[in-house]
């Protein structure tokens, strides 16, 4: 077994335990612990995106019980790639962090890591239950790390946040349950094969289950009519958290793409590709609410909190089409839009800070102090995000609508993704003029532009021009990563003996 499998899951967890248990330590040992901890996470995740492209599934079973009898963590091209996703963002939301909202509420190095173990641990596990327990891991994390700073808009968006979350976690346990009542297995790759194998009376229960977690990870992910707690959740929480918090709609995504790839794919009989119906109509319904929503927004963090629906939305219709080239799409698109997105949020507070009352409201205010280069990000990332050429957003969406064949759906998807990105650009356009144009006389004398933020902004949003340079190795590996994703076989040969590896 490759043990480099389970660092993802110990490294951050041994820092996270030992940053609680060592409270005494001053800030400066807690944010190197931290930061040592999460930039370590960088070379490991690229090892471990390196040893998936070899194209072997790796499998790591705890205490040396082989499948489907015990708990295994595996490791294929996908959750590599979350693995390198999550890595590079956790590094610079981090990096921003430290440059002072970390001080605004007490043990916010020990979440952090708690809430990247979490979330590496949703990527890796092969087993329907430790997602679920991992699932609870980065959202008991991610709970304290919402409400980080106080206020009364952060605690009322955060008892939503909790109370839909709690929610969705009871219904995660009964459909779980419901599985392993009637399958007795809970392992992902055994699942397949006694789904596919089910008799008809237990189909009906089967599928109900199915739906239900189709509910959960579609709260997690925010897609319509499940989205009405990420506007508020994403744009009161402070900016590294808000930041970290551009991967948590894409893990309900992966686990729609590997639950319903792998469990209820092509070969689940009469279960076969039963999200298919829902994904695509809710997929159009939430890129058309997430534009309208952007319209809207009366501050620039909720504007970018609803151009993450937008983007939900876009990947979700990916998905939903099935196909190799659609899916390869929706992979670029995901890791362009976590990144830009998180940049967007990371730069909201740049522009926050030299606005003061007026923060980031889309109002008339004083004079930012860094105007051109505030705004030269500011439109760096409004062009990414979108999907303008020549940057990554244009290459994402262009292969979507380009994966999409002439039909019903291409009549639905062109005009529906175009439109929303129109509604996009008109959104940050107002925004922009607000920010940067139509302002006061007068200059805050308080505000300056921490060269350490600055460079974390930077270096998320300078990721959208690297991905248009490396875009052709990275598409490339998103292929293959589709190919490995739809070939089931290499996933039910795990069951067999010697078939971990």
């Amino acid at each position: 077994m490759n043990h480099g499998l389970i660092l993802p899951v110990l490294l951050p967890m041994f820092a996270g335990c030992l940053l609680l248990c060592a409270a005494r330590l001053s800030l400066r040992a807690t944010r190197a612990v931290s930061l040592a901890a999460t930039a370590l996470l960088l070379p490991l995740s690229f090892w471990l995106m390196a040893q998936a492209d070899q194209g072997v599934l790796q499998v790591y079973a705890l205490g040396d019980w082989q499948p489907p009898f015990g708990i295994i963590l595996l490791l294929d091209r996908l959750s590599a790639l979350m693995l390198v996703v999550t890595a590079v963002l956790a590094f610079f939301a981090l990096l921003y962090a430290v440059r002072g909202d970390d001080q605004r509420g007490r043990s916010f190095h020990a979440l952090f890591q708690f809430q990247l173990m979490g979330i590496n641990g949703a990527f890796l596990t092969g087993d329907l239950f430790n997602l679920f327990v991992f699932f609870e891991i980065l959202l008991i994390a991610s709970y304290s790390l919402l409400l980080h700073g106080g206020g009364p808009a952060r605690v009322r968006a955060g008892l939503h946040y909790v109370v839909l979350n709690l929610v969705g976690s009871a219904f995660f346990l009964l459909a779980v349950g419901v599985l392993y009542g009637i399958t007795g297995t809970l392992n992902m790759a055994d699942l397949a094969l006694r789904v596919a194998a089910a008799d008809a009376d237990q189909a009906p229960l089967l599928g109900a289950a199915g739906l239900l977690l189709l509910v959960v990870f579609g709260l997690k992910a925010a897609f319509l009519p499940l989205y009405f707690w990420l506007p508020k959740a994403y744009a009161s929480a402070s900016a590294p958290v808000a930041a970290l918090f551009a991967i948590m709609t894409k893990i309900g995504l992966y686990s729609i793409l590997r639950v319903y790839t792998l469990i209820f794919g092509e070969d689940a009989g009469s279960l076969a590709n039963m999200a298919e119906d829902w994904l695509w109509p809710l997929a159009l319904l939430t890129i058309g609410c997430g534009a309208i929503g952007a319209l809207a927004a009366s501050s620039l963090q909720r504007l970018l909190a609803y151009l993450m629906l937008v983007s939900v939305g876009t990947l979700l219709a990916g998905i939903a089409l099935g196909t190799p080239p659609a899916l390869a799409a929706a992979l670029f698109y995901l890791i362009h839009s976590t990144w830009i997105c998180a940049g967007l949020f990371l730069l909201a507070d740049l522009i926050a800070r030299q606005r003061g009352v007026k923060s980031a409201e889309l109002v008339q205010g004083p004079e930012l102090q860094n105007p051109y280069l505030l705004g030269g990000l500011f439109f760096i990332g409004a062009i990414a995000v979108a999907g303008l050429p020549p940057l990554s957003g244009f290459i994402g969406k262009l292969l979507l609508l380009r994966a999409v064949e002439p039909g019903l759906q291409a009549l639905l998807l062109w005009p529906v993704l175009l439109v929303g990105g129109l509604a996009t650009l008109i959104a940050l356009s107002r925004a922009g003029s607000m920010l940067f144009w139509r302002v006061g006389q007068s200059q805050l004398d308080s505000a300056e532009l921490d060269h350490g933020r600055l460079l974390a902004c930077v270096g998320l949003l300078a990721l959208s021009p690297l991905l248009v340079g490396m875009a052709a190795p990275l598409l490339e590996y998103v292929e293959a990563t589709v190919s490995q994703l739809q070939e089931l076989q290499p996933y039910r040969q795990i069951l067999l003996p010697g078939g971990a590896r």
